[in-house]
């Protein structure tokens, strides 16, 4: 999660005397919501001097609670955050009802929650990361991207990955990444810039039908103002992004910083240091010099229909 990010302080008025007053966005759910609330409150310790392991005391807690408040990777206890303001010497009504407003609001279960049978507990952070983000950008090389996936393939690949879940359970993967794609096509949709490896459109994952209507999807999907498709082809050889998969969320809220998702089988990693961002943004901009021009990707998709 963020760990460099810091909420801006917007001009001080005559309503709010101290110009910390924030208005915080209320989209991404609690995940977004703990980054925000966690940096604003590392602020105000550091501009009073106070030690990790001071504010732990203050809150019965060890250093290490701090850090992981400050860093939105924990939720918040309103009398924890309450005895905090105390310490920072925050007495403003206003500006403690906020951020105690927010520390609730950052405890209420996101949609996804309600799938937590079949979604692990870092999987869930990145769903919330995700409804915040502003600008998604994705490398595949071996599925289609979840979010432009087909129900139907959707399906394949959640039997690939998970040959012995129920019918049930397989059916609420399959809602999860249908639900995440309605953000898409919705107004003031967030942007999907996505580059696959020509491998990822060649293998007929599911069989010739199932396939032949995840490219006619994809070809739907590539024409809408707020997604753009590469291919990159077999004959561009080797490339920067070789290590593997990765998304890129950044964010409209000036408090996040970009974040690098990296999933494994059993895992994943959350990148923001701004030098490995700034590694894995080279990597993607290569790529997309790499791969063909977004307007041949509806030719390319139209000549592997006709293969099928």
């Amino acid at each position: 999660m963020p760990q460099d990010s810091a909420v801006p302080t917007p001009p001080a008025d005559d309503d709010d005397p101290a110009g910390r007053l924030i208005d915080y966005p209320r989209r991404g759910g609690p995940t977004v919501l703990r980054i925000l609330l966690g940096a604003q409150l590392r602020r105000l310790r550091e501009e009073c001097g106070i030690s990790t392991e001071q504010a732990g005391y203050e809150i019965r807690g060890s250093h290490s609670k701090i850090s992981r408040m400050e860093l939105g990777r924990v939720g918040f206890k309103t009398r924890d955050v309450s005895d905090l303001l105390t310490l920072y010497g925050v007495t403003d009504s206003a500006e403690r009802a906020q951020m105690l407003e927010l520390a609730k609001e950052a405890n209420t279960p996101g949609w996804w929650h309600r799938y937590g049978d079949v979604l692990p507990n870092w999987f869930e952070a990145y769903l919330g990361l995700e409804e915040a983000a502003s600008l998604l950008r994705s490398y595949e090389l071996q599925f289609v991207p979840g979010l432009l996936q087909t129900e139907d393939y959707a399906r394949a690949v959640v039997r690939l990955g998970f040959p012995d879940a129920s019918e049930e359970e397989l059916e609420r993967r399959v809602w999860v990444r249908t639900t995440r794609q309605q953000r898409f096509t919705s107004p003031n949709a967030p942007t999907l810039w996505a580059v696959v490896d020509e491998a990822v459109v060649r293998r007929p994952l599911g069989g010739r039908g199932v396939m032949r209507r995840q490219l006619e999807h994809l070809m739907e999907m590539s024409e809408l103002p707020n997604v753009t498709l590469q291919i990159v082809p077999f004959g561009a050889g080797g490339h920067a992004a070789a290590g593997g998969p990765f998304t890129i969320l950044r964010f409209a809220e000036p408090g996040l910083s970009d974040v690098v998702y990296l999933e494994q089988l059993t895992s994943a990693l959350y990148l923001d240091k701004p030098t490995d961002v700034d590694t894995y943004m080279r990597a993607m901009n290569n790529l997309c010099i790499t791969a063909a021009r977004p307007d041949d990707t509806g030719g390319l998709l139209r000549d592997l229909l006709n293969d099928l």
